[in-house]
């Protein structure tokens, strides 16, 4: 019997849920191929491994970019590929219900179901990624009370305001951890002329970055290497300066979730006032973005149990009862 699969297929990671059996797989969403003969040589974390480290005729790369598929081979086989890990084959043909970002176009919609068509489910829904996550996050959202949700990811923020089992207001914008990782890059390189890499990148945003000054920072040392000499260096990065360079990404966050809010109805405001907002998303773990969050908005916003997990929960409890869920579905 095919087993009905759940995946929430995020620019950073991509989660797999099994019906009846719950998470199965987690890995990042990168693909290692072999230009020479387009060979696939790893997927997931061994490929994540791979990045800035192969020669020149293997590439490791992100097949999907702000939220959206950047190339419709590589993310067709990669799907193939997941599938297969989690026991699909031309014998067994599950159903698929796959987490999307809201902002999609009916274009990108079109894609990443043909590219699970074409790996081997026989029926694909999309659920939008706020959406699976108030679910997976146990927010009563089929209840008349304001339910706001903050989904930082990779490639996307979004905010949806959701109540009576739907969404009434929403705010999506293509700027997610990803932008804060390359906001670090640029800052490096054009204060220090010093090259870090994506992952040295990533690394300084966990061990050091923030979205608000938090007591008993301290400095951290960066490798990389110097544009004129050629040569590795190291530097010493600061709370601070890490806070300087991400700024910008940051505002736009804090912006749209802003923005959200002011178009929701009185009522529902109100509820947000008691309620809080809940944040979820890789991107929701960087410190100090909560409470920058709660000040701009001027509402309580917690983090929820499981921030990297949510999404896929969620999808995972539309699978489990698919029947009765069909208005969550998109169109």
């Amino acid at each position: 019997m095919a087993r009905d699969l759940a995946i929430d297929l995020g620019t950073a990671n991509t989660l797999v849920y099994a019906r009846g059996q719950g998470i199965i797989l987690n890995e990042p969403t990168v693909i290692a191929l072999n230009r020479n003969t387009n060979e696939v040589l790893a997927i997931g974390q061994e490929a994540w491994q791979m990045i800035g480290r192969t020669p020149a005729h293997i590439v490791a790369l992100r097949p999907l970019r702000k939220g959206a598929i950047t190339d419709f081979a590589v993310t067709e086989r990669m799907i193939r590929l997941l599938l297969a890990n989690a026991g699909v084959n031309r014998f067994s043909r599950p159903k698929v219900v796959i987490c999307v970002p809201s902002a999609i176009t009916a274009v990108e919609r079109r894609a990443v179901i043909e590219a699970a068509r074409r790996a081997g489910a026989v029926e694909t829904r999309l659920i939008e990624q706020p959406v699976a996550a108030a679910i997976g996050a146990d927010l009563p959202i089929n209840d008349p009370v304001a339910n706001m949700v903050v989904d930082v990811g990779g490639g996307t923020s979004e905010t949806a305001l959701i109540s009576m089992g739907g969404v009434v207001a929403l705010k999506a914008i293509r700027v997610g951890s990803f932008d804060i990782d390359d906001a670090i890059q640029a800052y490096v390189r054009r204060k220090f002329g010093i090259a870090i890499g994506e992952r040295t990148a990533e690394d300084v945003k966990i061990t050091v970055g923030s979205a608000a000054y938090l007591p008993g920072e301290c400095a951290v040392e960066v490798r990389g290497r110097n544009l004129l000499s050629g040569l590795p260096e190291i530097i010493e990065l600061t709370p601070y300066e890490v806070r300087l360079a991400i700024s910008e990404v940051v505002t736009s966050i804090v912006d749209s979730v802003v923005s959200c809010l002011v178009e929701a109805p009185p009522e529902l405001s109100q509820d947000v006032i008691s309620e809080g907002i809940k944040l979820v998303g890789g991107g929701s773990l960087l410190r100090g973005l909560a409470e920058r969050l709660s000040q701009s908005a001027d509402v309580p916003v917690s983090l929820v149990d499981a921030p990297l997990e949510a999404v896929v929960l969620g999808a995972g409890r539309c699978l489990e009862s698919y029947p009765d869920v069909q208005e969550m579905f998109m169109q």
